[in-house]
C-alpha cells in the first residue's frame, strides 16, 4: 500500500463531487463481539432511542474526531451567523500559510487605524487591546485571536496577508474553505462581526474544527491556553469548558445578535476526542450547559468499534478496460465508527465511488469512500484506495467494456425519462 495520506488529502477525497455514484459489494451489520463482513446485501437495524439526546440548541452537532462519526445532529445544515466562531477560519488560513512557508510566526503586522477603531479599544467589543500603528508579531496576533477573541488581531492578520479585510475574506478564507470541502460557508470579514455574508452551518464548523485538530497539532495547544497578556492587559480564555469539563482543550465561543450564542468545543476522555458545535442559544450560560451536556452524553453512551482493520480488504470496485474487471479496495488506516455502548445496533455500510474506474489503476490510488448509515443519517465516511494495481486490458476487453457502458448509459437515460 502507498504511504498514509494526510487528513486534508483524505478530507478532500471524501468531500469531492461525483458525476454518478456506484454502490458496490459491501454491507455491514455491526453487533457487539461480531465481525464485519463484505456482502452483497445491506441490513438496516432499528433505531435505538433509549439514550437519545434531548437538547435545546436550535442547531447542533456532535462528532468523534478521528473517524468523523456523527453521534448527534439537529438542523446541522442550517446556515446561521457564526459570530466569533468564524475566527477559526481566519486562524486556519494563517496556520496553513505558516505551514507552507508563506509567512512566519515572527513576521510583524501593523495595527492600522481601521483595525484599531473597528476591533480595538474604541470598538467596545472583544479586543486584544493592540496599540494603534504598533507592529505585532503573527504569533502574538494568533494568541489574541484564539485566547482573547480579539477583533483587532483578526483585522490586522487579514490586512497583513491580503491588504484588506474584504479581500482576505473573499480570496483567502473562501478559497481555503472550498479546498477543505466547506461548500456552503460564506465570509464577509475576518472577525465574525455582523455582516450579511457571514454564514456557516454547525456541520461545517465541526468539519473545520476537526481539520484544525488533526492537521495542525503544533498549533492546537493554543486553544487550551488559559490567559494572555498584551499591552499590560491580562485576559482569560473565553471558553467556559476549559474549567468545567474534564479533558476540554478548545476551541471557540461566539455571540452576535444575529446568530445568538454559539460554541465550538472539544474534549478528550479515555482516548476518545469529541467535537461539539451549538449555535443560536439565548444566553451564555445556556451555551455552556448545552455544549457540556452534549459532550458528557457522548462520552457516556458511545464507544469506538473497528469495522475494518488497517489494510483489510473491504470490497471491490468495477474497472473499465482493465486486465481485471474488478480492483480490491482497502484503507491504510483502520475504519472505525462510534456506536452505542449498550445493546446492539445494525448499520448500513456501502462503498460509494464514481465508476467504473478507468484502467490502468495504481495501488494506493483513491477510489471512493466507505459510507456508513445509522438509519437515515450518515454516521461516518472513510476513504478507500486500490489495494492492488490493475493494468490496461486487451483491445477486446476495452471494446466489450465500452459496449457495456454504452448500453448502461442508454438504460439510465431511458429510466431518467420515466
Amino acid at each position: 500500500m502507498a504511504a498514509k495520506p494526510s487528513f486534508l488529502q483524505r478530507f478532500r477525497w471524501m468531500r469531492c463531487g461525483w458525476r454518478h455514484l456506484a454502490a458496490a459489494v459491501l454491507a455491514a451489520v455491526l453487533a457487539w463481539g461480531g465481525a464485519v463482513h463484505a456482502a452483497n446485501n445491506s441490513v438496516q437495524g432499528a433505531k435505538k432511542d433509549d439514550n437519545a439526546f434531548d437538547g435545546d440548541a436550535p442547531t447542533a452537532i456532535l462528532i468523534e474526531a478521528t473517524s468523523g462519526s456523527i453521534l448527534f445532529e439537529k438542523n446541522a445544515d442550517e446556515l446561521r451567523a457564526p459570530s466569533s466562531m468564524m475566527k477559526l477560519m481566519t486562524v486556519e488560513v494563517i496556520f496553513n500559510a505558516i505551514k507552507e512557508g508563506k509567512i512566519k510566526l515572527t513576521d510583524e503586522f501593523r495595527i492600522s487605524e481601521n483595525a484599531w477603531r473597528r476591533g480595538g479599544a474604541p470598538s467596545g467589543g472583544s479586543t486584544m487591546f493592540a496599540a494603534i500603528h504598533s507592529k505585532v508579531p503573527v504569533d502574538d496576533l494568533l494568541h489574541g485571536v484564539i485566547i482573547q477573541s480579539g477583533n483587532d488581531s483578526c483585522i490586522a492578520l487579514a490586512e497583513g496577508m491580503a491588504g484588506s479585510e474584504r479581500k482576505f475574506a473573499n480570496d483567502f478564507m473562501t478559497k481555503r474553505a472550498r479546498a477543505l470541502g466547506l461548500t456552503r460557508s460564506t465570509f464577509g470579514n475576518a472577525s465574525g462581526l455582523p455582516d450579511p455574508d457571514n454564514k456557516m452551518t454547525v456541520r461545517e464548523l465541526a468539519m473545520l474544527a476537526r481539520h484544525i485538530i488533526l492537521d495542525f497539532p503544533e498549533f492546537y495547544p493554543l486553544f487550551n491556553e488559559r490567559e494572555f497578556t498584551w499591552n499590560k492587559i491580562r485576559q482569560q480564555n473565553r471558553n467556559p469548558l476549559l474549567n468545567s469539563l474534564e479533558g476540554a482543550d478548545g476551541l471557540k465561543t461566539g455571540y452576535t445578535k444575529e446568530g445568538g450564542y454559539g460554541m465550538v468545543g472539544s474534549a478528550v476522555q479515555n482516548g476518545i476526542r469529541l467535537i461539539v458545535v451549538v449555535n443560536g442559544l439565548e444566553d451564555a450560560d445556556d451555551r455552556a450547559r448545552e455544549a457540556k451536556k452534549m459532550l458528557e452524553w457522548g462520552f457516556r453512551n458511545f464507544e469506538a468499534r473497528t469495522l475494518f482493520a488497517e489494510n483489510q480488504h473491504v470490497g471491490y470496485a468495477r474497472v473499465f478496460g482493465g486486465e481485471s474487471r474488478y480492483v480490491k479496495l482497502a484503507s491504510p488506516e483502520p475504519i472505525k465508527v462510534m456506536v452505542p455502548k449498550n445493546g446492539s445496533e445494525k448499520l448500513i455500510a456501502r462503498i460509494v465511488y464514481r465508476g467504473p474506474v478507468p484502467a490502468p489503476v495504481k495501488e494506493g490510488q483513491p477510489v471512493g469512500v466507505v459510507r456508513v448509515w445509522r438509519n437515515a443519517n450518515v454516521a461516518m465516511e472513510a476513504p478507500v484506495y486500490a489495494a492492488e494495481s490493475v493494468g490496461t486490458g486487451s483491445t477486446m476487453r476495452r471494446a466489450v467494456d465500452g459496449v457495456s457502458e454504452l448500453v448502461i448509459g442508454v438504460f439510465r437515460a431511458g429510466t431518467g425519462k420515466l
